[in-house]
């Protein structure tokens, strides 16, 4: 596999990954707005759980696995140093805090289908951005090295 084609299979799969975290906080906050045990909560459920399953699980494994790919040829071509250049520190550091979010969200969905979050509306709706926040500062990392 070619670089390009390693870095468009990765920009595709984060792509993916950022718009399921995105979407389903938001969708904790429609759900905490239906009566417990209605249809309408079944339907909020099985769209949670798919959308974690089919869609952000999968999409983050393989921004995984293709991140990994073009990190090992970053340093097949400049050695082990390139893991302590700030820019990519920074990716690296955020892609793991991205990633235990991730887990925060696929525990959190587990307790809405169970009836027992202790979140807020307030709490959704205020970190639903989150993800985008780091995409931002690891897209300008990447893209500019921080040579500005």
């Amino acid at each position: 596999m070619t670089y390009d084609l390693l870095r468009g299979l990765h920009i595709i799969a984060v792509i993916a990954w950022m718009a399921g975290m995105l979407y389903l906080p938001r969708l904790f906050v429609y759900h905490m707005q239906v009566e417990r045990g209605s249809d309408a909560e079944r339907l909020f459920v099985d769209a949670e759980r798919r959308l974690l399953r089919i869609i952000i699980n999968p999409a983050m494994i393989a921004a995984w696995i293709l991140g990994l790919a073009l990190l090992h040829h970053r340093v097949s071509l400049g050695g082990w140093g390139v893991l302590l250049q700030p820019w990519l520190a920074t990716k690296l550091l955020l892609v793991l805090a991205l990633s235990a979010w991730h887990g925060h969200l696929a525990a959190a969905r587990k307790r809405f289908e169970a009836g027992t979050n202790a979140r807020s509306q307030r709490y959704w709706r205020m970190t639903n951005e989150l993800p985008f926040v780091a995409a931002i500062v690891m897209v300008l990392s990447v893209t500019t090295e921080w040579r500005l």
